[in-house]
């Protein structure tokens, strides 16, 4: 093992470090979280191996069985965020609508694709800003300060006297004063103006000021390349039409011209069209583009949500069965391994993680179609919600809804505290009405907050009481109509 091979282990959390992030934004669900830290954490294990051992061992795709608002979508989206891993959630269902129109199977791996090489180019962007910014600053100096035109000078070209008569004549200068002359004249003509102290000086001043940040809301008018993008409709091989948009400046390279525009914007907006520019133009897009597919086969991961939606029994051959069974084996091969035609290049599948996701309410995973089954060997159970749970989906992640609403709420100046009875009075609304109607899970707790909020929220500018307390007593005021009678759908998420 060398040096760059233990540096990604080193570089990588362990199984317990990654589900110790977890437990930072969401609650339970350890038997998933622990499935998902041993996907990732063998994603580095795998680049250990050797290139022959590594092509053979192939992820390990996961199923989340469980109902709808307790945490699958976000276990798989802060899994990709730990790894800085391209991350695309993908609705299975919207496959079964394809026919003639709409997108085949493969699109979910050209815009993960899309995706990772937005993301990487993200990356080489903030590596070259210094120096960007240093060329972007030049360039808005240029267009506050115009450099002065350099000083023309018309002469006569000094002629040898054998240039005229062919010999050499007393009244004609000799030969060697004349090329004093010519030598003369061309000194002078590439001699600097006298004022570029001057205006050195005063550029200086300027791109002081611009430091300062004095200049940022001044208009100035800037030339900026036209980006925009021509689009072209390809029929794929699946029996849909695909939108690419290709830059026909980038296919045509140097047969079309450049275009540029000019715009009139504030100092501190030409500044960031600048540096955008400038970044462009150190950014190595062939390497951008390879490292992008490179993530994406290595490390990429795909969220496949309502997996449930495609999972029907067998049937006589008609009817919507058909078409569910028919997407299964759309995205057999993608889940399988395959290759795949993107605008960038051709991307394989064979080691992209896929998480696959659903209520399983009326089916089962043991529903879908033998090939896919195996295709996809951990399942996992996500539990239900209780009360105990909404309490601490409340008050403990890092983006706990308690913590949500008091930060919106001082904006407005308002200072907002919740005793620990309104919180148990909150999940225990939460956990009633989930009971007693359909179980939406933590997204309950969105419909309970938003009402409880609702006057506050709309009359905060205008409060002159800035301090609010909220009580088991208030919350019960607030919400009493809306538990009663269970109307609650106009506000679910």
């Amino acid at each position: 093992m060398d040096t760059s091979e233990k540096s990604i282990l080193a570089e990588t959390f362990t199984p317990r470090q990654i589900v110790e992030e977890l437990d930072k934004y969401i609650i339970g669900q350890d038997e998933a979280k622990r499935s998902v830290a041993i996907a990732l954490r063998n994603r580095a294990r795998r680049q250990m191996l050797s290139e022959d051992m590594r092509d053979e061992v192939v992820p390990k795709n996961i199923i989340l069985k469980g109902p709808t608002g307790v945490g699958k979508t976000e276990i798989a989206r802060r899994l990709a965020r730990l790894a800085n891993a391209p991350f695309i959630k993908v609705e299975a269902s919207k496959f079964t609508e394809v026919g003639y129109v709409g997108r085949d199977v493969e699109s979910m791996v050209r815009d993960l694709t899309d995706l990772a090489v937005n993301m990487v180019k993200l990356e080489h962007t903030e590596a070259v800003r210094e120096k960007a910014e240093l060329e972007a600053e030049e360039r808005l100096l240029d267009y506050l300060l115009p450099p002065p035109k350099q000083r023309r000078r018309t002469g006569r070209l000094v002629q040898m006297p054998e240039m005229e008569n062919g010999s050499e004549s007393d009244a004609s200068p000799s030969a060697a004063e004349a090329e004093t002359k010519v030598l003369e004249y061309h000194v002078q003509t590439d001699e600097k103006p006298q004022h570029d102290d001057s205006f050195q000086r005063t550029r200086e001043r300027l791109r002081q000021r611009l430091k300062d940040g004095k200049l940022e809301d001044k208009p100035i008018e800037i030339e900026v390349q036209n980006r925009t993008m021509s689009f072209i409709e390809i029929f794929t091989p699946g029996g849909s039409f695909e939108e690419l948009d290709i830059n026909l400046k980038d296919m045509f390279g140097s047969m079309l011209p450049k275009q540029t525009k000019k715009r009139k914007v504030s100092v501190a907006e030409a500044r960031r069209i600048l540096i955008q520019e400038e970044a462009d133009k150190l950014i190595d897009m062939d390497k951008v583009i390879g490292e992008a597919i490179s993530r994406v086969e290595n490390s990429g991961i795909i969220f496949l949500d309502e997996l449930d939606k495609i999972a029907g029994r067998e049937s006589k051959g008609v009817g919507p069965d058909v078409s569910r069974e028919g997407v299964q084996r759309d995205i057999l091969p993608i889940v399988e391994g395959c290759t795949v035609a993107t605008k960038y290049g051709m991307v394989r599948t064979d080691h992209i993680l896929f998480i696959a996701a659903g209520a399983f309410h009326v089916s089962s995973p043991s529903d879908l179609i033998p090939e896919l089954q195996g295709r996809f060997p951990i399942r996992v159970e996500l539990t239900s919600l209780d009360a105990e749970d909404f309490k601490r989906i409340l008050t403990e992640p890092k983006n706990a809804l308690v913590k949500q609403y008091t930060s919106l709420l001082e904006t407005e100046g308002i200072s907002v505290t919740f005793t620990d009875d309104a919180i148990d009075e909150i999940a225990a609304m939460a956990f009633e009405v989930n009971q007693q109607m359909q179980d939406i899970g933590a997204r309950r707790l969105h419909t309970i907050m938003e009402k409880m909020f609702e006057e506050i929220s709309f009359s905060a500018p205008e409060l002159r009481e800035k301090d609010i307390n909220i009580d088991a007593q208030y919350v019960r005021q607030q919400l009493s109509g809306i538990v009663e009678d269970r109307d609650l759908s106009r506000y679910i998420l």
